[in-house]
Order: structure tokens, then sequence, then C-alpha cells
């Protein structure tokens, strides 16, 4: 037992000096973990100060300026189909006059090679000689009087154009 005022043994000395000096040291480091984190803000009222004050951010919204109009101009060309049989003949081929092509008279300028160029006008289709109206070969310019009705044969032969 101890007695007041009589000095203490030096064992028990050095355990006050130890866990004293322990216990300073973990008061020290725990007010220092504590001491972390605090940027100066001011907590919001009513709150603890563990969390943070959320940030404020403020919106403008500006009326645009109106955009000027707009006109867009389309134009379109259409191209028709004449109306009934056609008024020219180019190519090689057998047309039927009132149908694929006009009646009337048609001229051509004559062969589109050195060949010459062959028209005949034709009853029918068949393909016979007996078929035959009127024919020609012609080697320069040349005119033809198509009836409804009748074949039209050209072969090797410039366009044919409706003159009246």
């Amino acid at each position: 037992m101890d007695v007041p005022g009589a000095p203490m043994k030096a064992s028990r000395r050095k355990a006050w000096l130890t866990y004293g000096a322990t216990a300073l040291v973990s008061l020290l480091i725990g007010a220092g973990i504590g001491g972390q984190g605090e940027s100066g803000a001011k907590a919001a009222p009513g709150s603890t100060g563990a969390s943070p004050v959320p940030a404020v951010t403020v919106t403008e919204t500006a009326e645009a300026e109106a955009a000027p109009a707009v006109t867009e101009t389309v134009v379109e060309t259409v191209t028709a189909e004449p109306a009934g049989p056609a008024t020219s003949v180019s190519g090689e081929g057998e047309y039927l006059v009132g149908e694929d092509v006009k009646a009337g008279t048609y001229k051509s300028a004559g062969p589109s090679g050195d060949f010459g160029c062959y028209w005949a006008r034709l009853m029918d289709a068949s393909g016979e000689f007996d078929a035959i109206i009127a024919n020609n070969n012609l080697s320069g310019p040349g005119r033809v009087t198509l009836n409804k009705g009748e074949y039209f044969q050209t072969k090797m032969c410039q366009e044919w154009t409706r003159v009246g």
C-alpha cells in the first residue's frame, strides 16, 4: 500500500508515464482525425456538420432571336408523252399507221449509212411479197405518204419526220 506523500516506486512511475503518454498521443491523433475534412464551410442549420452542404446551381433562360423565314422555290419540268400516235419514226422497224405512227406525209434525210435506205408501205404484217403497196431504196432525201391502217417498214434510214 502506498502512503500519501511517500515517494512512488520506480516501476509504478514508469507505468503512469507510459499510460499517460499513450493517452496523450491517442488524444492528439483523435483530434487530428476529427479535424480533417473541415473546410471552413458552415454546416446548414439543423445539421450535425457530418455531410457537406449541397452546391446551389442557378439556370438562366434567355429568349432566342426569331430565325428569318426560309422560302423554297421548286421548279419541276415534266415532259409529257404526246397524245396518240408518234409524229416521227427513228430506227429500224415496222409500225402500224394510226396506232404506232400518225397518218400523213413524212420525210427523211436519207440513208443512215453507206448502203442506202429502204422503206415500204404494207397492207399487213405478214411479210409476204404481195403485202407491199409501195417501196423504195433511197440514196438521198425522200418522202412517203402513210395512210391509216397500213404498215410502214423502214431499214437503215435516218429519222422520218411528219411534215403534213
